[in-house]
């Protein structure tokens, strides 16, 4: 049991900026220190200008100068230093510190912490919006050995650097505060993050909650939740079901994206991958050790039977992982969103893997609508630069004949505007597909499980039935929100 846990926190009473610092501050427990490199100290001043700081701050610090903070917490491999790597050495040495220096015996009730934060903001051309890793270790109770952990990466989107330091220190004092009046309920944790912020000033992009209090907390649910609360737009997840930052992930990599259901994950989906990866990492400018497979699900998808079920996204996202795959959550439902996304990231070579069904929609203007320049707008940034479609075929089930990018029926409209982009090369088929998988579909083997039918263990890649009959999976209730049932 937390010794600092309960809090009447209300929407209709969010405490302020000064009364969630003050009640640290009066908490005579709770003490730690403050490591904040690039925007100033803006979450400690917070704290100091609210009074009573002397009895929790022991010590608040930045080191600008790189050879300072080098021989402070170490030289990073790649040479930089907004980086998670040294937000995770800031945090270990400065909580090192805060061990060595208080004494234990003489503060038995001291809750530890450290807060760190390793930030860029605008730069003077204003290219680059500036971003930042943010980070807290600290414990809930005096005797616990290990601590816990919450790190999240923010991109800022104001274009100002008085307005980004700001709002970073806000930020620090909601994550501070949450951490230990809000740790029980981290979905809650999230939204209160952006207490006395616009959403439209920050973007929080990843977040992980690791520790002994998070142990039943899973991080791919947290990832979900920052697109359900709006705070980014797409998130990541490695196979061990951590979040991954995209843009470090996605940065100047070739990436070839396969988007799907995977409810559950096919013979077909492999198929997909495996022939067109083979094809991708054949071009001419594909180097193997720089390329990422991205398997991506829409938001819309896992909102595709109504709201979304979390069991139901943890389900398929198990099976995938299993696979070693990452996988990316997004909010685009048009192709050409996602490849602005990626295009953010890198410049190199961007495959997207489809079937004809996909092809078809993409080559439908009501799509596009909402753009002034409809449908060519989208094109032009979907076709843009180094990106090609690998077009996996279908069976057209009352002839049997094979659809390809040679027979595929687009609308009327679109057929000289599909030719131009098909003749230019920016659509390939996959022609070494298997096919005895063909007439496999996702929809079909999931009715299959839940109603209990045989057969469809065959339909799915080798070990991915063992793993669904073992865990039993998309055949369970969705998982309980216990911390929804208060503000």
């Amino acid at each position: 049991m937390s010794t600092v846990a309960g809090d009447e926190h209300a929407f209709e009473n969010i405490p302020s900026i000064k009364a969630k610092t003050l009640r640290i501050n009066l908490n005579q427990n709770i003490y730690g220190t403050f490591a904040e490199i690039g925007a100033g100290q803006e979450t400690a001043r917070h704290f100091f200008r609210a009074g009573g700081a002397s009895g929790t701050i022991a010590k608040a610090m930045s080191a600008y100068d790189k050879a300072f903070s080098d021989a402070i917490y170490g030289i990073e491999e790649d040479g930089r230093y907004v980086t998670q790597s040294r937000l995770k050495k800031m945090l270990a040495h400065e909580m090192r510190l805060v061990e060595e220096r208080i004494s234990r015996e003489n503060n038995p009730n001291y809750l530890y912490f450290t807060y760190a934060n390793t930030v860029a903001t605008i730069d003077f051309s204003k290219r680059y919006k500036g971003h930042g890793w943010v980070g807290i270790r600290f414990q809930l109770d005096p005797k616990q050995k290990e601590y816990d952990e919450i790190i999240l990466h923010i991109r800022f989107k104001q274009n100002e650097a008085r307005l980004q330091q700001e709002t970073l220190g806000i930020l620090g004092v909601n994550l501070i505060y949450g951490a230990f009046f809000k740790h029980d309920r981290p979905k809650k944790l999230l939204k209160y993050l952006y207490d006395h912020i616009d959403k439209d000033t920050v973007e929080i992009d990843m977040i992980n909650f690791l520790g002994p209090n998070f142990k039943d907390v899973d991080n791919r649910l947290i990832s979900l939740q920052l697109i359900r609360n709006d705070m980014t737009d797409a998130v990541m997840f490695g196979p061990d079901g951590n979040n991954l930052l995209p843009a470090s992930i996605l940065y100047k990599k070739n990436i070839l994206a396969l988007r799907g259901s995977f409810r559950p994950v096919t013979k077909v989906n492999m198929d997909m991958f495996q022939k067109s990866y083979d094809i991708f990492i054949r071009e001419q400018t594909v180097e193997y050790e720089n390329t990422i497979v991205v398997f991506e699900i829409t938001l819309s998808n896992l909102k595709a039977s109504g709201e979304i079920d979390e069991q139901d996204f943890l389900d398929r996202a198990e099976l995938l992982s299993s696979l070693g795959h990452t996988v990316l959550i997004s909010k685009f439902q048009e192709y050409y969103k996602l490849v602005e996304y990626f295009n953010n990231y890198t410049k190199n070579r961007i495959g997207l893997t489809m079937g004809i069904n996909n092809l078809v929609d993409v080559f439908d203007e009501k799509y596009y609508r909402h753009l002034s320049g409809g449908i060519l707008e989208a094109f032009g940034k979907l076709f843009f630069k180094d990106l090609k479609v690998y077009l996996y075929p279908m069976k057209d089930k009352d002839t049997g004949q094979i659809m390809t990018s040679n027979n595929v029926k687009v609308h009327p409209r679109m057929k000289e505007l599909y030719k131009f982009f098909k003749y230019n090369g920016k659509v390939m088929d996959i022609i070494d597909y298997d096919p005895e998988v063909m007439d496999i579909f996702s929809r079909e083997v999931l009715k299959k499980i839940t109603d209990g039918e045989e057969g469809w263990e065959e339909m799915l890649p080798e070990g991915i039935a063992e793993i669904i009959k073992e865990k039993q999976l998309f055949t369970r209730k969705e998982i309980p929100e216990k911390e929804e049932a208060q503000p």
